[in-house]
């Protein structure tokens, strides 16, 4: 069987990085894996994979990940990028990292791969934050996208790079929209939703952590409901999407919302007290932000996955408590 070469971008961040060590353990000696970040990643060592840390606002630094041993790669995972909170709080840093830096990807794909007369296939890590305004109750793949915050726009916005860069043969694009990934390990990212980790993570851990929805348990705003997915099921759902026959996509886009499960902020608080009883939940504090809550308020919460599971996408079955349990599962072993 010929090997395979794997581009990641944003390797060293937690999807990133447990996407990396997906491949390699399935991969049976067929894949090699380009792994870069702004800190280099550090899965590793091993034959099949080589670390760079690059700066993909310059092109030279893109350039150098099509150059090296490895040769020029077969597919590329795009995860890079600043999260929604930073992407809100400096919109210029945000735009260059979320839009340009990903346009700049997709130019390389493109004469790189037309130099090795190959068609990269481009996998992009999109976002929920891409909807916002009036919306349906249930979201379907036709419903129109208008984001309400300056990360929705940078993701929609490469969205629609990838399908006309795809439209015109000069990459295989795939589309993923993510639920938020929920319980991620590890440090708070600088996201807007990571306190959805936060507030299972920490009090699992002993430690305390704050809900920015709310001013107490009581609260109407935690019965805000929420789209989630394990990490787990998750980067299941990111190798399929690499090898899935580009005419089973509808011919108009290469975006698939990938399924999730809706539950309130007040039942998943629910579920850590199940798990880790009334201490635990005395860990959580609320201290209501605005702004966190006019962003995460803005996301829908109910998907139609018909389309993602004709596919073969996987969607959380079991739901928040078998979450939460497969989480303490992977982080004792």
């Amino acid at each position: 069987m010929p090997q395979e070469t794997i581009l990641i971008t944003g390797a060293a961040g937690f999807l990133g990085s447990l996407l990396a060590k997906t491949l390699i353990k399935g991969g049976g000696g067929t894949i090699r894996l380009i792994l870069t970040d702004v800190i280099e990643p550090t899965i590793g060592p091993d034959a099949q994979v080589r670390t760079l840390k690059a700066d993909l606002t310059k092109e030279d630094h893109i350039h150098q990940l099509f150059e090296s041993e490895f040769g020029i790669p077969d597919a590329i995972y795009c995860m890079h990028g600043i999260m929604s909170r930073g992407a809100e709080d400096n919109f210029d840093l945000g735009f260059k990292i979320n839009v340009d830096s990903v346009v700049g990807l997709l130019q390389a794909a493109r004469r790189f791969g037309d130099k090795a007369n190959k068609l990269i296939t481009f996998v992009f890590t999109s976002s929920l934050a891409v909807y916002g305004g009036p919306l349906p109750e249930v979201i379907t793949p036709s419903t129109i996208a208008v984001p309400q915050s300056a990360y929705g726009m940078e993701k929609l916005s490469c969205e629609l790079y990838i399908n006309e860069f795809t439209r015109r043969g000069f990459i295989d694009g795939r589309i993923c929209r993510l639920p938020t990934i929920v319980v991620r390990s590890g440090a708070p990212a600088a996201a807007t939703s990571s306190f959805l980790s936060a507030i299972i993570r920490e009090p699992l851990n002993g430690q305390r952590a704050i809900c920015p929805i709310g001013n107490s348990l009581d609260s109407p705003e935690l019965d805000l409901p929420v789209w989630l997915a394990s990490p787990l099921t998750t980067v299941q759902n990111l190798v399929l999407a690499r090898g899935i026959p580009a005419d089973r996509f509808t011919p108009h886009s290469r975006m698939v919302c990938l399924p999730g499960f809706t539950v309130t902020i007040k039942d998943m608080l629910r579920s850590l007290e199940k798990v880790a009883g009334k201490k635990g939940l005395e860990l959580v504090e609320f201290k209501n932000d605005e702004t966190n809550r006019r962003i995460v308020s803005s996301w829908p919460a109910r998907f139609d996955c018909e389309y993602a599971k004709s596919l073969g996408f996987k969607g959380d079955e079991e739901g928040m408590d078998q979450v939460i349990q497969d989480y303490i599962r992977v982080t004792k072993e």
